[in-house]
């Protein structure tokens, strides 16, 4: 099962792809600590979810690791699943009244980060963490191990 985790391709190219997706959720999960009115719990509140003191800490706090264990390329396909999790309750819970008062293309203008977050998750979460990656080099080692 690990050895499924930490499977990965080995395309350099990844790597653009893991510092796309992990610097923009470590910076998020950071402000939603540093400017919590707006963007963690006083956002949470204002659209309506519940305990959103609870939530705006629990979510920055996956945000945050998720983010370095992505960036890193450390259990990228697992670390993947949580940021899954957060854009798509992110897009059904912010995107959906705007997308009902405001019409389908300021919709599609106001969640292209969303979006962008969303594939480039589902991308890492299928191809593994790439070439430069913890993964890479856990994997590799576990290799020669068995080899030897």
């Amino acid at each position: 099962m690990f050895k499924k985790i930490i499977q990965t391709d080995t395309s350099k190219a990844t790597f653009l792809i893991r510092l796309l997706v992990g610097a923009v959720f470590l910076s998020e999960g950071i402000q939603k600590f540093l400017f919590a009115e707006t963007l963690g719990a006083g956002r949470f509140a204002k659209i309506g979810l519940p305990i959103p003191e609870f939530l705006g800490s629990f979510v920055g706090s996956f945000e945050i690791l998720c983010g370095v264990f992505i960036l890193i390329g450390l259990l990228t396909r697992l670390a993947s699943i949580p940021l899954l999790i957060i854009m798509l309750v992110a897009i059904a819970t912010t995107k959906s009244e705007v997308l009902a008062n405001k019409g389908f293309w300021e919709m599609m203008h106001g969640s292209r980060t969303d979006w962008a977050m969303l594939l480039g998750s589902i991308f890492l979460l299928i191809k593994g963490g790439g070439q430069w990656s913890v993964d890479s080099f856990m994997n590799t080692s576990k290799n020669n191990k068995i080899q030897s």
